[in-house]
């Protein structure tokens, strides 16, 4: 099962790399490891939190965030991915598209699904 929430904004006017700045900012100060590239299908954001829990489900996954559109009408995707080592350098738009949202079985969804909400509403809270 591929996991993906995405969510649209209309009307807020938003600068999407402040927005970006924003949301690297909230993950880090929650613990995460992040990383974020500018590509041609957006801006992607990977965050990495380190823990047991992480370590037992996979250590190479991580939350991918990617922001697409125009400031007054734009979508966030967020899923699991992936963790691409150096993704400020990572070049290839195929590489990022084949790994951006990935294939997760059930030990995953639960994770996912205790810390999107979380991840969702503090998102929900930046944009305003």
């Amino acid at each position: 099962m591929v996991w993906e929430k995405t969510l649209r904004y209309q009307s807020k006017n938003r600068d999407l790399n402040q927005l970006t700045q924003q949301i690297s900012q909230q993950l880090e100060t929650d613990g995460y490891k992040v990383q974020s590239k500018t590509a041609p299908v957006g801006i992607i954001i990977q965050a990495q939190k380190a823990g047991i829990l992480r370590d037992i489900i996979a250590a190479d996954r991580a939350f991918t965030i990617m922001i697409a559109g125009q400031p007054n009408d734009f979508t966030v995707h967020v899923g699991i991915g992936k963790w691409i080592q150096n993704l400020a350098v990572a070049a290839a738009e195929t590489l990022l598209l084949t790994e951006l949202f990935l294939v997760v079985d059930v030990p995953e969804i639960f994770w996912t699904r205790h810390v999107e909400g979380e991840l969702i509403k503090k998102i929900n809270t930046i944009v305003g």
